[in-house]
């Protein structure tokens, strides 16, 4: 059984956020009230829990919360009570399937308990508005990507502007990634090392907020063990945030296009992103649908 204790932060553990002692306790106050309030509107019966005839709370117990969650219960009601504890990610992940919390209520559990909360696969998840939104500005190349540029959704134009996106699999569309393993991406950024070096800052500045998260720290992994050139890039600890930029890239088939690279964020804290590449020049706009009309 998880316990889920940590030392509080005046005992000595490595916590890199800094909150003022009012703010912290405001916190953990907000996180015991929102907790109360999640179980009380659950039903025993929907968990299909037994009801005691005399039963006084309508919602659930403490105890039920804690065994459901598969936690002690002295620290579920010391959490509830606002005490100075930290709480793992583990743990509040099993609170929040226990309690049902939605995508938006698991990330406001995870902002009060003062923990990085890792990403779902609903937040990776790319609505249909957002798909037909890909398809409206064709023949226009553009995708979705989150912060780790991951490629989620991209329309014909992006997905043949280099390589064939649909021919790889699934774990190696990634910009950061193709960009330093795949000879086509490569061969296609005429500026190829400042563009990688923007992007590894861009990555390095966002990681910031995902140290926590095993799924960052493994695709760094993978990344420094197949490419001893982003593995120099990242050791130079170098920052940037994200900003409109010109991308030039020499297509197989079509020569030199030259674009202006415009960024929409999707939605607060999702951290998806819609990248569209708008022609720069008049070739570029004149070339561009063929990458529709004509596959090749």
């Amino acid at each position: 059984m998880r316990n889920g204790y940590q030392k509080p932060a005046d005992a000595g553990s490595a916590n890199t956020t800094v909150a003022t002692p009012v703010a912290a306790a405001t916190r953990r106050r907000e996180l015991g009230v929102f907790l109360r309030s999640r179980r009380e509107r659950i039903t025993p019966h929907s968990l299909g829990l037994p009801v005691a005839a005399r039963r006084r709370a309508p919602g659930l117990l403490r105890e039920e919360v804690a065994q459901l969650a598969g936690i002690g219960v002295t620290w579920y009601t010391w959490l509830e009570q606002g005490r100075n504890i930290r709480a793992s990610a583990q743990v509040l992940e099993a609170v929040a399937r226990t309690l049902r919390l939605d995508r938006d209520e698991r990330a406001h559990l995870f902002a009060l308990a003062g923990a990085p909360a890792s990403p779902t696969v609903a937040d990776y998840a790319v609505d249909e508005p957002t798909r037909r939104v890909l398809d409206a500005v064709l023949p226009l190349p553009a995708c979705v990507q989150n912060a780790k540029y991951d490629l989620l959704a991209y329309n014909p134009a992006y997905a043949r502007l280099i390589g064939d996106l649909a021919a790889l699999p699934e774990t190696e569309r990634n910009s950061v990634w193709l960009a330093f393993t795949d000879p086509a991406w490569r061969a296609a950024l005429p500026d190829w090392d400042v563009v990688t070096a923007r992007m590894v800052a861009r990555l390095r500045a966002t990681m910031a907020s995902h140290l926590d998260d095993e799924s960052w720290q493994s695709f760094i992994r993978r990344l420094v063990a197949a490419s001893p050139e982003f593995a120099r890039l990242w050791e130079r600890h170098d920052v940037t945030e994200a900003a409109t930029e010109h991308k030039p890239i020499r297509h197989e088939r079509l020569g030199l296009l030259r674009f202006d690279v415009a960024t929409s964020w999707l939605a607060p804290r999702s951290e998806l992103r819609m990248v569209v590449f708008t022609p720069a020049d008049a070739r570029t706009a004149a070339l561009i649908p063929a990458l529709v009309a004509n596959p090749g």
